[in-house]
């Protein structure tokens, strides 16, 4: 059984030490402009879409304070991850220390899950919209989204809390050096001199139990919402109810897309240089939180129009 006394496991271990681009260190160096950019752009994009539902009164619907809560997932997942990965490319600060590393591990796999949750949550607020639109105000309220709240936290936090703490309980046998950015399960897991089956399956079956099912049921929202578009006959009601919810299904594919693309070069790591894992885990938690707000931005008339009042009001 694992116990702590000063900071320390039972393997003796206070410390692990992030070593990000093995293969190719200079990335370090090229990646350190647009990763900060980036981040930069998800703090300052996310804080705006959230002062703009908070102060404009037009926004206060279900709809928007879903966004709210993208938004502040968004937040968390950037905070939790880049401030250190820049940390380590500009002043080559790579220990974190054995508790930091697991409760890092831990956000990341809870907000990770929260997000796509709430997407799931936002595929079915548009499915109602647009294919039981006089429904829609008695369904999607106010109390609705505090359920889906609850919800979206003690699911994802109750189930991804296994990860960490089995991790934590393993044998560290003297290897502190990750090879990763960040404290990600496995890159953790695999310095243990114990047997790491289970915490592999119980990633995997997390995992996909969690953002596969969250998936399967967001495709089918929008299948359901592409059948009932086509057969509106009204003029000009397809354009609107695609626009209405085009925003929403472009982030999700690409949510999806990505975590595609990052568990394939896992899969063929054999075949893929070590760093593009480590590079795609990294992006990961920037790029989309730097998207949702900007598309949704765009895209959403209502947003534009209350970020352009304040705007007004500021100057």
């Amino acid at each position: 059984m694992t116990s702590y006394k000063n900071g320390y496991n039972s393997s003796g271990i206070s410390e692990f030490l992030l070593n990000c681009f093995v293969s190719s260190p200079i990335w370090q160096l090229w990646l350190s402009l647009p990763l900060s950019l980036l981040f930069l752009l998800a703090m300052g994009a996310n804080a705006v879409l959230l002062i703009t539902i908070r102060l404009e009164a037009s926004l206060h619907q279900p709809m928007y304070y879903l966004l709210s809560i993208l938004s502040m997932l968004d937040i968390v997942l950037c905070l939790t991850v880049i401030p250190k990965v820049l940390v380590i490319f500009w002043f080559d600060l790579r220990s974190i220390s054995f508790f930091a590393c697991f409760l890092q591990m831990y956000i990341m796999n809870c907000f990770l899950g929260m997000e796509s949750c709430t997407f799931m949550v936002m595929a079915y607020d548009r499915y109602v919209a647009i294919c039981h639109p006089l429904r829609y105000p008695s369904i999607i309220t106010g109390q609705f989204v505090a359920k889906a709240a609850i919800f979206i936290l003690a699911r994802n936090a109750l189930i991804t809390m296994s990860v960490p703490i089995l991790s934590a309980r393993l044998h560290y046998c003297g290897r502190n050096v990750i090879e990763n950015c960040i404290c990600a399960n496995m890159s953790v897991s695999r310095l243990s001199c114990d047997d790491v089956t289970i915490n592999r399956l119980l990633q995997f079956a997390g995992g996909w139990t969690l953002l596969g099912s969250d998936l399967i049921l967001i495709f089918l929202s929008y299948t359901l919402i592409l059948r009932a578009v086509l057969k509106l006959k009204a003029e000009g009601a397809v354009t609107k109810a695609l626009s209405t919810c085009g925003s929403h299904f472009i982030l999700i594919l690409f949510f999806s897309t990505i975590l595609l693309v990052l568990v394939l070069t896992h899969v063929a790591k054999k075949k893929v240089s070590p760093d593009v894992p480590v590079l795609l885990n990294v992006l990961y938690h920037v790029i989309p939180a730097a998207l949702n707000p900007i598309v949704y931005g765009v895209r959403t008339q209502e947003i534009k129009q209350g970020i352009q009042r304040l705007l007004k009001k500021g100057w």
